[in-house]
């Protein structure tokens, strides 16, 4: 066999095995995979359970002081609310395809009375709680130490999926690894906040 031969089959093995290792595509109620700067909701998979996430005022106390600005994740507590529109944006800017276990931003496509982006973050401890909320406020983009808090990724659970705060864009960084649950805080809000009991959530495409 000639050497061109050789050297031909050793790469399409290469290309092979990088494509069979890619993470699975994270995909829509309707079966079609999730696409980098196309809009969905993110829903609860269970019904009775609230409905789609938006904007919440914090009303958290840090340093004496009630914060408002910036805005927290919260979900609906109807069901039948589909709540806000988000994006998600790879790691890799020049993918197109969600994947499973990957770094992404997530962003609610709306605007707020706070000066901030809604690029989804997560907070510094609650005082009052203790808890790390998912907040907004963060950073589009540019991986690394300087925007650890703003990456999250999408895994899947049972034949569902779930939210994770694990991110892989800093190598030196001591990083906190918990899947997102929700916390229903005394005045009945339910928040996005690390926790070991994931939220199971289901993405539906905006018409």
């Amino acid at each position: 066999m000639k050497t061109s031969t050789i050297s031909l089959i050793l790469i399409l093995q290469v290309i092979f095995t990088a494509a069979s290792a890619a993470p699975n595509a994270v995909l829509d109620i309707n079966g079609k995979k999730l696409r980098s700067e196309t809009q969905y909701y993110i829903l609860p998979v269970f019904r009775g359970m609230g409905g789609g996430l938006t904007l919440g005022f914090t009303g958290r106390v840090n340093n004496s002081e009630v914060d408002f600005c910036p805005l927290d994740v919260v979900q609906k507590g109807n069901e039948l609310e589909t709540g806000l529109p988000l994006t998600f944006s790879p790691v890799n800017p020049k993918k197109d395809v969600i994947r499973e276990s990957t770094d992404l931003n997530i962003q609610f496509e709306a605007s707020t009375i706070c000066i901030q982006s809604t690029l989804w973050k997560l907070t510094g401890q609650d005082e009052a709680t203790g808890l790390n909320f998912v907040g907004t406020g963060g950073e589009k983009g540019n991986p690394g130490k300087d925007t650890v808090s703003n990456w999250f990724k999408i895994e899947k659970y049972d034949n569902d999926y779930k939210l994770v705060f694990c991110p892989s864009v800093c190598d030196i960084c001591k990083v906190i690894c918990m899947d997102v649950g929700i916390y229903v805080d005394e005045n009945h809000m339910r928040r996005l906040v690390l926790s070991e009991k994931p939220f199971k959530v289901m993405f539906k495409k905006v018409d």
